[in-house]
């Protein structure tokens, strides 16, 4: 069943993102002002959504596991970390590029790419403590703890364009300002859906790699306890 619904999510995934591809780079226009480059968007941005959605499954199962110390929860939380962290360097990436095309610049310490840098380091700290706990319990709670501490970063990304008195170089959120043509919506729409479903069905290929890894661990405790 498991298969079934990670090979569905992941084909069904894949079927969209190529349409989108091939919209994006053969159906649309060029736009006036940024020329070719602002296709990057349709990846950018729902990369970031995505990312973002996965970082607050992340939080809830968190709490989840403060709470219960099911370690089901925990699973769930470093799995989704995992995805998240991949979308986030995707994101950080994309915007890199089309920065050095539209500003001459690979990177500037823009509020927002700023902040959004932080998130990317505070995770990967979160993955960088978990191999350093040894005791299951232990690394859980901590763990769920910088989960929900580098979770804070995610508003300030957010909202860096949108604060007054802050000097920022990045665009306007075009969604809200009505900036996004309407040939632009639909592949836009269906990048984020395409971008869901796929990282959903990563999150559940590592959430039961993660649970079999457990049981594995948990068999090497009772056999050095014997």
């Amino acid at each position: 069943m498991r298969e079934k619904l990670i090979l569905t999510l992941g084909s069904l995934g894949t079927v969209l993102m190529l349409w989108v591809i091939y919209t994006v780079f053969l159906g649309l226009p060029a736009e006036i002002l940024q020329g070719d480059i602002y296709r990057i968007i349709f990846i950018h941005v729902p990369a970031a959504i995505t990312a973002y959605c996965l970082y607050g499954v992340a939080v809830i199962a968190s709490v989840g596991f403060l709470i219960k110390r099911n370690f089901v929860m925990d699973s769930l939380a470093v799995s989704c970390v995992e995805v998240a962290q991949v979308f986030t360097l995707v994101n950080l990436v994309t915007g890199s590029i089309w920065g050095r095309i539209i500003w001459g610049i690979w990177w500037t310490w823009d509020l927002r790419l700023t902040s959004q840098l932080m998130c990317f380091l505070l995770y990967l700290g979160y993955l960088l403590l978990r191999p350093a706990v040894s005791d299951p319990t232990q690394r859980g709670v901590m763990s769920a703890i910088l989960a929900i501490f580098a979770a804070a970063d995610i508003p300030l990304v957010v909202m860096a364009i949108r604060l007054k008195n802050v000097r920022t170089q990045h665009p306007q959120p075009v969604l809200e300002t009505g900036g996004l043509d309407p040939s632009f919506v639909a592949p836009f729409v269906v990048s984020m859906v395409a971008l869901m479903l796929i990282g959903t069905a990563l999150v559940l290929i590592r959430l039961h790699q993660e649970s079999s890894r457990r049981e594995i661990d948990s068999l090497r405790r009772e056999l050095h306890a014997v």
